[in-house]
């Protein structure tokens, strides 16, 4: 099977149409020159259908994006990043279609809670290594659904004791462990400032703070100036980009105040019952726009 041909059964598989790759075609004058860029445009690779397959790749290079966040595995699969063969196919990928390693993160985490199972620990302390292997400086750690640290003090106890364990490994490999979860931010500076390495930084998504109805603006500037913000999601809940709870050209504002650098990467953003490709096209434009 040839590289078209395995994406046009990709695309098949997620409900999409081939034909509509061929316009995307304008999106190649935004991946020029990528050293000068101060925003760089990715996707969660789970957000484009494709969760820890290297045929996000090519889904990212039809939508028209600079890179994905990759997440790393699965229970299922033993977190299979973590394997040689697929990190170096992984690398092969990126080369060959243009598309950065914009990240690494571990979704897992919401099933198998860093806070409670051992498993999660080694996957994290792993995740160091699989991040240095592809290149990725920033790690995401999720704390959703089981892992979910609100009001759970014994937990952030657990999981900063767990961190304090591999934040000198980060350091030294040059990496960030990023926590996302429905903390504040006052209460994810109370978990960096325990640990006290500057490996541990928040990973910001700008939806989930609006839905926990916290100030973003306040928030964003709050911790971007003090330099623990080393990433963003922009995502909204069942709506494209821009057309949801999100003020986008305010938090653009924000993200000046603090002039912040780096990956901007989308999650979510499809309307229920629309096509994916198309709405990451639109969501693509949309935030290059809000960016430009």
């Amino acid at each position: 099977m040839n590289r078209r041909t395995a994406l046009r059964q990709t695309l098949g598989f997620m409900g999409l149409s081939p034909h509509l790759a061929a316009p995307l075609s304008t999106f190649k004058i935004n991946l020029q020159n990528r050293k000068d860029q101060r925003f760089r445009v990715g996707a969660c690779d789970w957000s484009i259908g494709q969760s820890s397959k290297i045929e996000a790749f090519d889904v990212a290079k039809t939508i028209g994006l600079d890179g994905i966040q990759v997440n790393m595995g699965s229970e299922k699969n033993d977190m299979h990043l973590r394997r040689k063969d697929l990190q170096k196919a992984w690398r092969e990928a990126a080369r060959r279609t243009g598309i950065q390693i914009g990240g690494l993160a571990l979704g897992e985490l919401n099933n198998i809670p860093y806070k409670a199972d051992p498993r999660a620990e080694q996957w994290v302390q792993d995740s160091v290594d699989v991040a240095r292997a592809l290149g990725a400086k920033n790690i995401l750690l999720a704390f959703f659904n089981k892992g979910d640290l609100k009001n759970d003090p014994q937990g952030r106890t657990v999981v900063i004791d767990r961190l304090k364990a591999v934040a000198p490994k980060a350091e030294k490999a040059g990496v960030v462990l990023a926590i996302e979860s429905w903390l504040s931010a006052e209460e994810h500076m109370e978990i960096i400032e325990a640990v006290g390495s500057p490996a541990l930084k928040v990973y910001y998504d700008v939806c989930n703070s609006t839905v926990m109805g916290y100030n973003i603006l306040k928030e964003i500037r709050w911790l971007g100036k003090q330099n623990q913000i080393c990433e963003f999601h922009f995502k909204e809940n069942s709506f494209l980009l821009g057309q949801g709870k999100v003020n986008y050209p305010e938090v653009r504002k924000a993200l000046d105040d603090i002039q912040y650098r780096g990956w901007i990467h989308i999650e979510g953003a499809v309307p229920e019952g629309k096509n994916l490709l198309e709405s990451y096209t639109y969501n693509n434009k949309f935030v290059r726009d809000i960016l430009s």
